[in-house]
């Protein structure tokens, strides 16, 4: 998923395009595409490409988590016409039907999106969702911050470094974390497993600096924390800045994720949608927007195309024998939902 200091980023550019066709923005109906994405998660450039292209405006804003996005799309305080969560919320949001089904004949790029990323469980039949990027969470550390091996969850519960651990805000991705720590599943319904975990982070709790989310980019490269649970990409963003920063996939194993364009139910401008979907797809912006971010792409294509020290890079494309220990979350049934929030709102408090 996926990130960066939660603002509000409004792009844009008018241009009038007049020919003798008459092909003009003006002429152009709702000549806008309204797109909700994760902070650090795009090239601003192609965003300027496509409305020159298409002679559409995109108003383009930023969310740090899937749960802030939920509660915007869900309290309906915002219109979206492009929103890009990741794999679990969107099961959730097609199971509260929260999303319009996709127009493939206006998005003929889908051919470029490599089958093993189509069909996934969060969106079996394909008739929701356009994959996006996809990555892996570890631990980012400053190796002159830490001097143990940093290869297991456990050290982010090490009363040694209190003070100077970061952890996830949002109850997912940190309750994920001491499940796995603790040798369950990221997606258990057990009672006693989820329990566990709660007890597990309760003690953490008065060793952390913060639960932070696009935080995390000035603590870690400003040398503020030692260590932080983040996403892949956003590693090597944070790593550009701060040269001491490492990263590592514990082994208990962790939580990989494919993040996916879909259109928000009652999307006022859903074919402009489709038209940015289908453009973002385009082998040339995708790797374009790969080259920049530093996450997975989910084109087959893409991939070949990238230098051989990004499709080597183990952060950006994990070998197997990490991917092996790792899960895509799954979307829970609505009482462990309950659960999970009345948890988080109690640590929170």
């Amino acid at each position: 998923m996926k990130k960066t200091i939660t603002i509000i980023l409004v792009l844009t550019l008018v241009a009038a395009f007049f020919t003798g066709c008459g092909n003009s923005k003006a002429d152009t109906p709702n000549g806008k595409v309204n797109v909700y994405n994760w902070g650090e998660y795009i090239d601003e450039s192609v965003l300027d490409d496509f409305e020159t292209e298409y002679g559409i405006d995109v108003n383009y804003q930023v969310f740090d988590s899937n749960e802030s996005m939920y509660t915007i799309l869900k309290g309906g305080g915002s219109d979206y016409d492009v929103i890009i969560p990741s794999d679990y919320m969107i099961a959730q949001l097609i199971s509260e039907d929260m999303l319009e089904k996709l127009d493939f004949g206006n998005i003929p790029n889908l051919s470029e999106i490599d089958p093993q990323y189509l069909n996934r469980e969060f969106d079996p039949a394909n008739e929701y969702s356009v994959p996006y990027m996809w990555g892996s969470t570890g631990i980012i550390y400053n190796e002159t911050l830490v001097d143990d091996t940093v290869d297991s969850w456990g050290i982010l519960f090490d009363p040694k470094y209190e003070g100077q651990i970061l952890m996830f805000d949002n109850p997912r991705d940190a309750l994920g974390i001491a499940l796995k720590y603790l040798g369950y599943s990221l997606n258990t319904t057990d009672q006693s497993e989820l329990d566990a975990a709660e007890q597990l982070m309760i003690q953490q709790k008065p060793i952390l600096q913060a639960y932070v989310m696009d935080q995390v980019f000035d603590k870690m490269e400003g040398g503020e924390a030692a260590l932080a649970p983040y996403y892949a990409g956003d590693y090597l963003t944070m790593a550009e800045n701060n040269p001491d920063l490492r990263f590592a996939v514990p082994k208990e194993g962790s939580n990989i994720f494919i993040d996916a364009m879909c259109v928000p139910k009652g999307a006022k401008n859903k074919a402009n949608a489709e038209k940015f979907i289908n453009f973002m797809c385009d082998v040339e912006i995708a790797l374009r927007n790969a080259e920049e971010i530093g996450y997975g792409s989910p084109s087959a294509e893409v991939y070949d195309l990238l230098d051989e020290d990004i499709r080597s890079n183990p952060v950006v494309y994990p070998p197997q024998e990490i991917l092996d220990k790792c899960e895509v979350f799954a979307e829970l049934p609505a009482d462990t939902l309950l659960w999970y929030n009345k948890f988080w709102s109690e640590l929170k408090s």
